[in-house]
């Protein structure tokens, strides 16, 4: 049996990206740490994590691990591996950019706010995000059987409504919200709802923690409902579910998941242990719980491929 060779996708302009953002953005992680690099309220570094040498070193892994990617045209799950755990590793050090670009989105930066972090925190955001779209790319263009969209689920599979497991995810992560705020309400509500920067904030998290994953599971998540002037029943755009889903359910996951890891580490701060440890992981709850279930929302929502159906 003869296949058909798989066409070549963008890989080499995400190379090439992801190179020239290797040589920049380690040059300056190279150029601080060789001589003076500023300090940055209120951690003294701009990221968390891969400082100093660990910060060029991770620069340099993610445009060596980007040249494999590009060069590799058989399916290699290590690689892949690899690929996603230096990506983990550039989105956890820029952990700190999710709180900035909500104080940011609120117009109400704290006094800690430091233009140049911010910049240094999102350029490792950006290579982050460059490398994530080279392991697509490759998981696109080395697995499956069809050489126009790689595929790998079996013709006439495709679900027209949301696994089990995508709807538990989506219930746990409403779940998480509520955690959050049960914890709040025990040490005490203190300063809630007296500020607007703090009101926006909580009505940003009800939106992320409670419509945004039911969104992702539920019918009038894929059209509009008829309650909804002007666009009752025509179909949502997929990205205006799937970039808050996956952006926050991310950004989410790394903030928290550092935050824990400072707390095991025995950083001080002005609460309990026990209130962070329970907050945390209902955040890292609500982080997870979007990324599954906008992974199901993705598989079950893309169109079809013309080429073989799937």
């Amino acid at each position: 049996m003869t296949t058909t060779p798989r066409t070549r996708s963008s890989g080499h302009g995400l190379t090439y990206a992801l190179l020239g953002w290797a040589l920049a953005y380690g040059g300056l992680r190279l150029w601080w740490t060789v001589g003076s690099a500023p300090e940055f309220p209120p951690f003294g570094s701009d990221l968390l994590g891969f400082t100093g040498w660990r910060s060029v070193v991770l620069c340099l892994t993610a445009g060596a691990v980007a040249v494999a990617l590009d060069r590799t045209s058989t399916w290699r799950p290590a690689l892949a591996g690899l690929a996603w755990v230096v990506t983990g590793a550039l989105v956890a050090s820029a952990a700190i950019l999710l709180p900035e670009l909500v104080s940011l989105l609120l117009l109400a930066p704290g006094p800690s706010f430091d233009p140049v972090a911010f910049a240094s925190r999102l350029g490792c955001a950006i290579g982050a995000a460059l490398l994530g779209l080279a392991v697509f790319d490759y998981q696109r263009r080395t697995r499956g059987d069809c050489p126009a969209c790689c595929r790998t689920i079996r013709p006439g599979r495709r679900r027209s409504s949301p696994a089990p497991w995508a709807r538990w995810a989506a219930y746990l992560a409403v779940a998480g919200l509520v955690t959050r705020f049960a914890a709040q309400a025990v040490v005490g509500l203190d300063g809630l709802g007296q500020d607007a920067s703090v009101i926006g904030l909580e009505i940003g998290l009800v939106l992320a923690g409670v419509l945004l994953p039911l969104a992702l599971v539920r019918p009038w998540g894929e059209t509009w409902p008829g309650w909804v002037p002007l666009l009752a029943g025509r179909t949502i755009p997929r990205r205006l579910l799937l970039v808050p889903g996956f952006g926050l359910g991310t950004a989410i996951v790394a903030y928290f998941g550092m935050g824990m890891a400072q707390v095991a580490s025995g950083s001080a701060s002005e609460f309990s242990d026990a209130f962070l440890w329970v907050a945390m992981s209902a955040y890292c709850l609500l982080g997870l719980g979007l990324l599954v279930a906008s992974s199901d929302y993705h598989l079950r929502t893309r169109p079809a491929c013309r080429a073989c159906g799937r």
